[in-house]
């Protein structure tokens, strides 16, 4: 197996990427810091052509994308025929739709069902189809976490897993722990750490709360985190940050320097 690659999830960086003059010096910018790769999510409304010119002008490939829901509803082929342009095998949800997560566990019944039929329309392209979780998921339904419902009720040749470490652990559970369960079946992973900010220094049990950070610059174990992506044989580390506490470009740098001391580039 090839060795992982970093790629830089779009998203971080979303607004800077509304139009197609700010996409290109986005993309510049990414080349600059050292990720060869891209995750397309949330750019402004530019051309799959223009898209695919820029990334390639900039010696960049496309690992995955965030499609909405919408669009993987009543625009699948025009979602296919992106792909096939872009030669991205990898098609991902960013999240569970709120018309799912309100109705419990019925809802991820409904959800699954969606999530197989259109998993298989993208295998049967040649395309994946990945869910990208949050912590909501880790809500219980009979003894089991509406993440394990979905992958233990879902095909798993059509409903692959982009799991987000920063959430898992926001969640309660171990990153590393279910980055092992899914081996085989997560060819994208989200890293992105987590650290604990004091709010207020008088309260002892609610002056804290969990805030994103820069891999590495958090408390989320990354020795455990990376050994578990490699024995689950991982190909791409998608370093993602949806809120930073400084410009998202340097996040994104201090991301890649510190996982390129961790061994990876």
């Amino acid at each position: 197996m090839q060795k992982p690659v970093l790629a830089a999830q779009l998203y971080t960086i979303r607004d800077y990427t509304k139009t197609v003059d700010d996409f290109a010096a986005s993309m510049k910018k990414i080349a600059e810091i050292g990720y060869t790769a891209v995750q397309v999510s949330a750019i402004g409304p530019i051309s799959h052509e223009d898209v695919w010119r820029i990334v390639q002008d900039n010696g960049l490939t496309i690992c995955i994308t965030h499609i909405p829901y919408d669009r993987l509803l009543n625009d699948l082929d025009d979602v296919i025929a992106q792909h096939k342009l872009w030669q991205t095998k990898h098609v991902a949800i960013g999240s569970m739709p709120a018309e799912f997560r309100s109705s419990g566990e019925e809802g991820y019944q409904r959800f699954v069902a969606f999530a197989n039929e259109t998993g298989e329309k993208l295998y049967d392209a040649g395309l994946t189809f990945s869910y990208h979780n949050h912590s909501f998921e880790f809500v219980k339904f009979g003894g089991r976490s509406g993440l394990e419902f979905i992958y233990e009720e879902s095909d798993p040749r059509y409903l692959k897993a982009e799991l987000d470490t920063y959430w898992v652990q926001h969640g309660g559970s171990d990153p590393a722990a279910w980055i092992k369960k899914l081996k085989d079946r997560m060819p994208v992973v989200h890293l992105k750490d987590m650290v604990m900010h004091d709010v207020d220094p008088n309260k002892i049990e609610r002056g804290v709360e969990q805030i994103m950070a820069e891999v590495g610059e958090g408390n989320l174990n990354w020795p455990s985190i990376l050994q578990a992506c490699e024995e689950a044989h991982v190909e791409w580390y998608a370093v993602e940050q949806d809120i930073c506490q400084r410009d998202p470009f340097e996040s994104l740098t201090i991301s890649y320097n510190n996982l390129k001391v961790m061994g990876l580039s």
